[in-house]
């Protein structure tokens, strides 16, 4: 049996960089790989020179354009896995997901292709979505060329408000120089179906500008492929809403607009930065470095390719561009456990009382998460023994992008012993003492969508525990202060709300315990009143397990009887056309997506003795405050689940270790001579990382 346990729920299901082609046989956990750079222009050449598709290259030209916007791995058909690793036949198809905004076209549309086999490419076939719908072209997420369009209509569209602006913030968008004003957007874009409306966050440009609005947010209609027909619709300045730039530049000209004035910001300290400013009470030293993580006698863990060997650990990675981290074939002591483990969405909703904040519902998805995989810095993302990892996304781009140092894999110390115990003898001594060091091997990356910075974990433990984690740090989505949006959050500087949100983190975990043939039932803890059997008129009270088998989808939703569609954890069978439980569309049609989770439960099929996948969401209410500035830390914003063994070993795996220590008195009571059992050296061994810091950070 293998457990997934979650903070508020117990339930049991029961039963380096990608390798190119070469001569020697690969690692089988290559067909998981991500595609390496020679794969990603092989598949962008081939279809380029389709006289059919008509491709134009991504940047530059007009938005009515048919173009590629994203290039990816597509994993092989499960079965078609599963009989390749257990039986070493033929390797699948290599395959990769090709999608194509068709602009130029009658109908304009998003279509998915399949490009193959790689590495020389030399067909594509449809891929269609579950229900065969098509993605309509308003519902494509955003691109470099349509922001640099956004902009430049943004600055004309103002330019009637450039002396307001300048009075009320010494920055503008004309001649700017270093005083310029830019903004950030929101979504979704629009409040129905068709519609391409976004609201524009206005900021003044310096260090962490997502924490200097200046008041103004504008309403651009951007629905018409041909930007000469975009045009504002609204904008709403320091509380008050206006139906043109001019006429609030009319206003202000008579001096019957209140301005928001903002103070100069400073040269240094300012308050969005990292630079350090006041000092702790106790003076205690923060000039010198702090506790390090080292491996004196080198890694223990082994790293082939995208294959992870840690203790009885094994399994393949990958880093999707679409939507992050995903492992396969995830093995403990060589048996399979889980086929898939994967990040599939997160989710921000936000309130407040300027519209943009109001219209704020981010699906990062739909932004591509995986390909915001900047780089890691050493000793701080990750300590500097890790090893680093590049990664490649083609995405809105001419041809790949090389993410450096986008991934990290290390031992830490959890600062905890996994298990330990001191056998008191109760007169003074004991009989033994027995500890086992806590460690466990981390697989990180990070996505920066804009201003949040979500940190992505995959922690193995020695006893074969999984844990899944995200941490949540960046700047806050926070826009102008009001007196009427202290309803919706916090002040947290003069001019600044931290607004409200709800984090939501969405999993796929697909197990495959002891096969693919699972059930799923749930244990609850229930209480009994008995009579004492031993004990005449006495009375126990005591706990008892209480099991449920699920037997069908709707009854394997949790909690129960909760409005959809924001389960805790739902299990489904699995179906080769539901493999994400969102997509990069939904962001921009929320109100018709092309993937509904919902439709994965509909049908109420049977979930015994079946594939089975577990879809596990996992988030936190965000209220920001003054503690929030410059970024929201780490500590508290932290989410996750578990994945344990439960019954499944016959004892804790973690007993094959040889880093325990094992003390025993050899003269009790007295205690005096003391034998030491070890199976590692005695003394760890010098533990500095010589080399000097460095960071680069282009891609």
């Amino acid at each position: 049996m293998w457990l997934l346990r979650v903070p508020w729920l117990l339930a049991l299901l029961v039963t380096a960089a990608s390798p190119g082609p070469s001569a020697a046989a690969p690692d089988p956990a290559s067909v998981f790989a991500d595609l390496s750079p020679a794969e990603l222009r092989a598949v962008r050449t081939f279809l380029m020179e389709r006289p059919e598709l008509g491709l134009a290259p991504s940047r530059g030209g007009p938005l009515a354009k048919n173009s590629l916007f994203l290039v990816e791995l597509l994993p092989p058909p499960k079965r078609v896995a599963l009989r390749f690793l257990a039986h070493g036949g033929p390797r699948p198809r290599r395959e990769a997901r090709a999608i194509v905004f068709f602009g130029a076209q009658a109908e304009p549309n998003i279509t998915e292709l399949a490009v193959g086999p790689l590495p020389r490419p030399s067909s594509y076939r449809v891929l269609g979505l579950k229900g065969g719908r098509a993605v309509p072209f308003w519902a494509r997420p955003m691109t470099q060329l349509e922001y640099e369009l956004l902009h430049e209509a943004l600055v004309a569209a103002v330019a009637p408000l450039e002396p307001l602006l300048r009075e009320a913030t010494g920055f503008g968008f004309q001649n700017c120089s270093e005083r310029c004003l830019t903004f950030s957007d929101v979504a979704p874009r629009g409040l129905r179906p068709g519609e391409r409306r976004t609201w524009l966050v206005l900021q003044r440009f310096v260090e962490g500008y997502f924490l200097h609005p200046v008041g103004l947010e504008v309403l651009l209609d951007h629905e018409d492929p041909d930007p000469r027909r975009w045009a504002v619709r609204r904008l709403w300045y320091n509380g008050r809403y206006f139906g043109s730039a001019r006429a609030m530049a009319e206003l202000h000209a008579r001096g019957a607009l209140p301005l928001a004035r903002l103070p100069e910001p400073p040269a240094r300290h300012l308050f969005s930065s990292y630079e350090p400013r006041g000092r702790f009470f106790t003076g205690t030293p923060t000039e010198v470095h702090g506790a390090k993580v080292c491996e004196p006698q080198g890694r223990r863990y082994r790293l082939r390719g995208n294959r992870l060997e840690y203790g009885g650990w094994s399994l393949a990675f990958r880093l999707r561009s679409s939507a992050g981290l995903q492992l396969f074939d995830v093995r403990f002591g060589g048996e399979r456990v889980a086929y898939e483990l994967s990040v599939q969405e997160a989710i921000a909703f936000y309130g407040g009382h300027s519209p943009a904040a109001m219209q704020t519902k981010y699906m990062d998805a739909g932004w591509a998460m995986g390909a915001s995989s900047y780089e890691l810095a050493r000793g701080v993302d990750c300590p500097e023994t890790a090893t680093f990892l590049d990664a490649h996304h083609l995405l809105d781009a001419d041809g790949p992008v090389r993410f450096a140092n986008a991934l990290c894999v290390f031992e830490l110390p959890t600062g905890v012993p996994l298990r330990r115990h001191f056998d008191s003898d109760f007169q003074g001594g004991f009989n033994f003492y027995a500890g086992l060091e806590g460690r466990a091997l981390v697989l990180r990356t990070t996505s920066t969508v804009y201003n949040y910075d979500y940190i992505w974990d995959f922690l193995l433990y020695p006893n074969g525990v999984l844990e899944a984690k995200v941490h949540a740090t960046g700047y806050i989505h926070a826009t102008f202060y009001t007196p009427q949006g202290r309803r919706y959050g916090s002040r947290v500087h003069s001019h600044l709300l931290g607004n409200i949100h709800t984090h939501l983190v969405h999993y796929k975990v697909d197990l495959d315990v002891a096969g693919t043939g699972n059930s799923f039932e749930t244990m609850d803890i229930r209480f009994e009143n008995i009579s004492n059997p031993w004990s005449a008129g006495a009375r126990v009270v005591q706990p008892w397990l209480h099991r449920e088998p699920r037997r069908r989808e709707r009854e394997a939703v949790l909690p129960l009887g909760r409005a959809p569609p924001r389960y805790h954890l739902a299990v489904t069978r699995r179906h080769e056309n539901e493999p994400s439980s969102s997509s990069i569309y939904t962001q921009n049609n929320p109100w018709d997506p092309p993937v509904t989770f919902e439709s994965f439960i509909r049908d109420n099929e049977t979930i015994e003795d079946q594939d089975l996948v577990a879809w596990v969401t996992v988030g936190f209410l965000h209220v920001p405050h003054s503690e929030d500035i410059p970024n929201t830390a780490t500590p508290g914003n932290a989410v996750g689940f578990f994945l344990r063994p439960f019954n499944f070993f016959d004892e804790d795996p973690s007993v094959a270790s040889r880093a325990p220590v094992i003390i025993r008195p050899l003269d009790p009571p007295t205690c005096s001579r003391l034998e030491i059992q070890r199976w590692t050296p005695p003394s760890p061994g010098a533990c500095v990382h010589p080399e000097p810091f460095t960071y680069n950070g282009t891609y």
